[in-house]
C-alpha cells in the first residue's frame, strides 16, 4: 500500500528542479524583463548562468514557505545571502536582493500558492500545498 508523499519526504534538490520545471510548463509566472540582466545579490560578481534561474528561485522559495510559514522578504534576503569577498580585506556576510524576493513572492501570491500571514510574512495556501504535494508524489513514484 502506497502512502501519501509530501514535500518533506523527497530530496530538496530533486523537488526544486521538478517544481521549477512545473512552474515553467504552467506558464503562470510572468518573467520580468530584467531577468537576463540582474545579479541576484550585491556580493555576486556575475548574473546567473542558468536561463531558468527565476523559476528555480520561485520553486525554492515555495518549498521554504511550505517547510516554515511566516517567512517574509527580509528572511529570504538572509537565506539567499552569502559571503562578500572584499579583495585583500576580510570577507563579510551580505544579504541578497530584496527586490527579487519580493517579486517572486508577489508572483506566487498571484498564482494562489502563498498568501499573506496575519502574523507577518507569507504562508502556503491549501491549493498551493496540494500542488506542491502532487509534484512531490510524482518524484517519489519516479524514484523508488
Amino acid at each position: 500500500m502506497a502512502t501519501a508523499c509530501t514535500v518533506k519526504d523527497v530530496s530538496p534538490h530533486e523537488f526544486v528542479t521538478a517544481y521549477a520545471a512545473h512552474l515553467k510548463r504552467s506558464g503562470k509566472i510572468e518573467l520580468p524583463h530584467w531577468t537576463d540582466l540582474v545579479k541576484t545579490a550585491t556580493f555576486k560578481e556575475l548574473a546567473p548562468y542558468d536561463p531558468d534561474w527565476y523559476y528555480v528561485r520561485a520553486a525554492s522559495m515555495a518549498r521554504k514557505i511550505y517547510m516554515r510559514k511566516g517567512i517574509g522578504v527580509g528572511a529570504f534576503c538572509k537565506i539567499y545571502g552569502g559571503r562578500k569577498r572584499n579583495g585583500s580585506r576580510p570577507p563579510h556576510f551580505c544579504k541578497s536582493s530584496g527586490s527579487i524576493a519580493r517579486h517572486v513572492l508577489q508572483q506566487l501570491e498571484k498564482m494562489n500558492i502563498v498568501e499573506m500571514d496575519t502574523n507577518g510574512g507569507r504562508r502556503i495556501t491549501s491549493s498551493g500545498q496540494r500542488d506542491l504535494d502532487q509534484v512531490a508524489g510524482r518524484i517519489a513514484v519516479a524514484a523508488p
